[in-house]
């Protein structure tokens, strides 16, 4: 019987393992792939807006060689964090269900049933990518992941989407050479775009380096081509490969087994936003998942802050039943 069981080892279940360590109690965090798999899945390039200090977990510093981290940096960075506490992590172990009877937890994974008297859910959203349903989406050619450009040279490539991965893409590509074009449903471009990128698009679209196609679907994907709709006109554009990015929504269903209940106007598995804990007592959230739909309200910087509310919420509620 586990004081803690943690689901997901982002830097949000980290910090959440790092203070039941800390405060003497026993616990377990379950990873269903590596260390770090959200932020491995990030573009290879990508630069966080945040700076080193705002990343920073367990009390360790983050030293990076700029005032802004790379991908690569924060990876390392939390591998040293698991190696310096030297975390209990179960990896390549899919927590599958959730169940609360006798006043604890039953965590059933792919591999084996544990038990705890408190669980925290801190599985974030990246694994999830918002459903596209259009003809071809299954292809080959089609990704919800952007990684790197090199492969695109002179090569006809669509981006769909109208936020910030979208036009970090874009511009990537494009500086790699590539031919872009980006699809967006809405008349414009999103307005939360980060304030150094937004004119940067805005320019390349202006001067005709990267094409756009406003309020344009994609209504099918062929291997060689896009069929896109614009109000009652439909055309064809060449195209060799097509990345989705039209965000991502957390997966609720660990949750819901659990008996949580999900707000239906923002998606957010209810919680005190002061413990985190959910409507059922014991089972908290952590880090982004807790924003349900409106993933741009929790990142890093204060998501890491969860773990110590929830340990103190235990340890109070421990000291209770003394």
């Amino acid at each position: 019987m586990y004081d803690v069981i943690i689901v997901g080892a982002g830097p949000a279940g980290l910090a959440a393992g790092i203070a039941a360590q800390e405060k003497g109690l026993s616990y377990l965090i379950f990873e269903k792939g590596s260390a770090i798999n959200s932020i491995r899945q990030f573009p290879t390039n990508m630069t966080f807006f945040s700076t080193p200090e705002l990343l920073e977990i367990g009390g360790l510093p983050f030293i990076s060689s700029d005032t802004r981290p790379t991908r690569i940096e924060a990876i390392k960075y939390y591998q040293r964090v698991i190696e310096y506490y030297d975390l209990t992590i179960q990896y390549d172990e899919k927590v599958t269900a959730l169940d609360k009877q006798n006043g604890h937890f039953t965590v059933s994974s792919n591999k084996a049933e544990y038990t705890a008297q408190n669980v925290v859910v801190a599985t974030g959203y990246f694994d999830n990518p918002n459903p596209y349903n259009v003809p071809g989406a299954d292809l080959p050619k089609v990704s919800k992941y952007y990684d790197e450009p090199y492969g695109f040279f002179r090569k006809n490539v669509a981006v769909v989407g109208g936020s910030n991965s979208a036009a970090i893409a874009a511009l990537e590509l494009y500086r790699n050479r590539a031919h872009v074009t980006i699809i967006h449903r809405d008349e414009k471009l999103r307005d939360g775009i980060k304030y150094w990128i937004k004119p940067d698009i805005e320019n390349r679209i202006k001067n005709g380096e990267i094409a756009a196609h406003f309020k344009t679907v994609v209504q099918e994907i062929k291997n060689d081509a896009l069929v896109l709709k614009k109000e009652n006109e439909t055309f064809t554009i060449p195209n060799d490969f097509v990345y989705v990015l039209i965000g991502f929504t957390p997966e609720m269903k660990l949750l819901k087994s659990a008996g949580v209940r999900i707000n239906p106007d923002n998606g957010e598995p209810v919680h005190a936003p002061d413990t985190l804990e959910s409507n059922v007592q014991g089972l908290f959230v952590a880090g982004s998942i807790a924003a349900g739909s409106n993933n741009n309200r929790i990142f890093i910087e204060n998501g890491r802050e969860h773990g110590e509310l929830i340990i103190d919420r235990i340890l109070r509620h421990y000291k209770k039943m003394e």
